[in-house]
């Protein structure tokens, strides 16, 4: 049996026991943290939404940690540019403690209609439409005009133009 969970933007193949290094995790030493499973297999592949609303997978962090040394070196020749920086990741290690399918909690279900305010408590006034009408779209915008030219900067390109406005005399 083992899950596929989803953390830190990386995923991780998990078995119950294993102990393994991810990204910093906002929980103190000693925390449970529940991992978000993209897929649970036992007997059977468990990886629509649905059948994984069941599955939790729990782990303990052990430590916070800080990965290995980086060093990232920048050179461009012929130009004298040199950088040299490093880096650390700040890394949590965790044990994967449970791995369980079963019922969805019934502890969520039943908080939430409990917090939801009837539609009687709320006063005309104070209601909100369910449905919002849609927005109208912008027009489109006109396209500027093309613009001339500028005017040409050298003599030579200055003498090309002054030319070609010259009208051709004809030869009588």
């Amino acid at each position: 049996m083992y899950a596929i969970v989803k953390t830190g933007g990386k995923q991780y193949r998990v078995e119950r026991g294993q102990k393994l290094l991810v990204e910093r995790l906002p929980a103190p030493e000693g925390a449970d943290v529940t991992l978000e499973p993209m897929l649970y297999r036992s007997d059977e592949a468990v990886f629509d939404a649905a059948g994984l609303a069941n599955v939790t997978v729990t782990a303990k962090v052990v430590a916070h940690v800080r990965g290995e040394k980086l060093r990232v070196f920048k050179f461009k020749p012929k130009r004298g540019y040199k950088r040299r920086t490093g880096h650390r990741q700040e890394l949590t290690q965790i044990e994967v403690i449970e791995i369980a399918a079963g019922k969805a909690p019934k502890a969520k279900a039943a908080a939430k209609p409990a917090e939801a305010p009837t539609a009687e408590a709320k006063p005309a006034a104070e209601a909100k439409p369910a449905v919002k009408a849609p927005k109208a779209k912008a027009a489109p915008k006109a396209k500027a005009a093309p613009k001339a030219k500028a005017e040409p900067k050298g003599k030579a390109e200055a003498k090309a133009k002054a030319k070609a406005a010259k009208p051709k005399q004809e030869d009588a």
